[in-house]
């Protein structure tokens, strides 16, 4: 059982003794208020009502005493009828007793007794009326004398009855203070034994704690100490058990970790060696590089040098092809409004020729009708013969008008062919000129890419030259790093020694550390398979190199480069 579970149960028993001694108290309380108000609920009011009767029944025995005395008819009917009021009054008291105050079977034979008493005494009143109604003083005088034992009876009745509810009261007090002591001696005793059962409880509690808690300090103080040797045992299962179980893992964990630390010590010692031996054969190859840096640099500017010539006589070549674009373009438009005027020449001798056949339609015309007219002056003879002349003539005209007309029409139609032949070469004559234009535009454009490819070389031989500058400025400085890196692994293997001092503090126990990482002792560890990867911050940085997209031209390897790496027996220095 945990602790929290124990403390509950603590808390739940410490509760459960106040709610039975709460309900102990509540039901004795009760008790008593009960008891105590016995007196109060039912004696005082029992005794009233017993006396009520009392009275009331006396109160008749005293108006026949007057009814007999006084033979007036008024004051006889005045008291037969307080005497009624009186009887009626001694029977509801007696009622009322009998259905509120009635306390047991003795209380209830007292009231029986009452009412038999009374009833008897009645029928005397009635005799003792009787006879003093009738007028016979005396003799009702020695019947109310004769009746004063039934009345005895009754009034001792009635005090019989008084007397009982007193007892009965009485007693109510007496059980009311016997049930006081008995609870508080009951209260007394829960309290005590709730007491007994939490201290004994809570003490036992505290004790395991107690126990449980300087067993675990003890355990972390052997720990504290570098005592790792010790064998912790979980016998619970509560939150000390719990804390023991975690420092017992605690302590299989530190186990692991002073194991793996003293074997880390062993092989940074051995890779401290690896990193000295190598940083001595890098020194040699940065050196070497050093002087192939330069080699190549040289080379590289002379190599910049001519490309940047290609460069200048490939922008004057396209500024040439550029140029020739335009007059080639500038000839083609002109070829172009040649064709366009012969076109419209073209256009216009045809509608010449439509004219000229126009005209000669009107000589042909004119000469059918001159003939008509000709004809027509025949016949008329002498008086048309002027008409005729000038019919003649106007025939003549037409002719030769005909004729001109043929002949400008075939003048026409050879300079109209003549035409078409020579906007036929003249469209020949364009389309060479736009092969021309496109040729010279094909030239422009590959004279232009040659000119940016000479540039790109020119830029990106540039770069690759500061590449190779910032290159050689990286080896000067990492001659410096590896001065610094042989400074930082006589220091790391300082701090091995140092380490290892500090950890030899731990006392392992043999076997566990067998379990924990002693086993893996027998691996080998050479300097290079001991070394991790991680990347170390040595001030102070070289500057850094400017990446190119350009691609780079590869460098071969130096001889002296060579004969480096096949002297390394490491095999797992990468060459620089």
């Amino acid at each position: 059982m945990t602790i929290s579970k124990k403390l509950h149960l603590l808390i739940f028993s410490v509760l459960l003794g106040l709610v039975i001694l709460t309900g102990i108290s509540v039901y004795q309380i009760d008790r008593v208020n009960r008891a105590a108000s016995y007196a109060t609920v039912k004696t005082v009011p029992s005794i009233l009502t017993i006396q009520d009767a009392s009275d009331a029944a006396y109160s008749i025995r005293v108006a026949l005493w007057k009814y007999i005395a006084d033979a007036d008819p008024a004051v006889r009917s005045s008291t037969e009828k307080a005497m009624s009021a009186a009887h009626v009054k001694v029977i509801e008291a007696l009622n009322k007793y009998e259905k509120e105050n009635i306390a047991d079977k003795n209380d209830a034979e007292l009231l029986r007794a009452a009412r038999e008493t009374f009833a008897v005494y009645e029928k005397q009143r009635e005799i003792v009326m009787a006879v003093a109604a009738a007028g016979k003083i005396e003799e009702a005088m020695n019947s109310m004398l004769a009746s004063q034992g039934a009345v005895d009876k009754m009034m001792n009745a009635f005090a019989e009855q008084k007397k009982y509810n007193e007892k009965l009261g009485k007693q109510g007090a007496e059980t009311a203070t016997a049930t006081m002591q008995n609870a508080n001696i009951l209260a007394v005793l829960v309290s005590v034994i709730v007491a007994l059962v939490v201290a004994i409880t809570g003490l036992m509690l505290s004790r395991k704690i107690v126990r449980s808690l300087l067993e675990a300090v003890n355990v972390a103080k052997a720990v504290a100490d570098g005592n790792l040797t010790m064998n912790i045992r979980v016998t619970s299962k509560d939150e000390i058990g719990q804390l023991m179980q975690a420092i017992d893992q605690m302590n299989s964990s530190l186990v692991a970790i002073v194991s793996d630390v003293r074997l880390s010590v062993n092989t940074i010692t051995a890779a401290s060696s690896g990193i000295a031996s190598g940083n001595m054969n890098l020194s040699v190859r940065t050196e070497q590089q050093a002087g192939s840096l330069e080699e190549t640099a040289s080379a590289m500017e002379e190599l910049t040098s001519t490309v940047k010539q290609n460069a200048d006589n490939a922008r004057q070549a396209n500024e040439l092809a550029v140029s020739a674009s335009e007059v080639a373009t500038e000839g083609g438009n002109v070829v172009s409004q040649v064709i366009t005027t012969m076109d419209t020449i073209n256009t216009s001798s045809r509608k010449i020729v439509d004219i000229i056949s126009v005209i000669d339609g009107i000589a042909f015309q004119t000469n059918i009708l001159a003939l008509n007219a000709a004809v027509e002056a025949a016949r008329a003879g002498e008086q048309g013969r002027g008409f005729a002349v000038v019919a003649s003539e106007v025939r003549n005209l037409a002719q030769r008008s005909a004729t001109a007309a043929k002949e400008i029409k075939t003048l026409i139609d050879d300079s109209v062919s003549t035409v078409e032949n020579g906007s036929n070469l003249v469209a020949q004559a364009g389309a060479t000129m736009e092969q021309v234009v496109t040729s010279v535009r094909r030239v422009t454009d590959i004279v232009g890419e040659i000119s940016s490819a000479s540039a790109e070389q020119s830029s990106g031989i540039e770069q690759v030259n500061q590449a190779i500058t910032s290159m050689d400025q990286a080896t000067q400085q990492n001659g410096a790093l590896v001065e610094q890196a042989a400074a930082a692994a006589q220091s790391l293997r300082d701090q091995a020694q140092h380490l290892e001092k500090t950890v030899s503090v731990f006392k392992l126990d043999p076997e566990r550390g067998s379990a924990n990482g002693f086993a893996h002792a027998a691996a080998p560890t050479t300097p290079t398979a001991a070394i991790r990867k991680t990347t170390v911050d040595i001030t102070p940085k070289p500057a850094p190199i400017q990446k190119n997209t350009a691609p780079k031209p590869a460098l071969p390897k130096s001889s002296a480069q060579k004969d480096i790496a096949e002297k390394d027996g490491s095999g797992s220095w990468e060459e620089f």
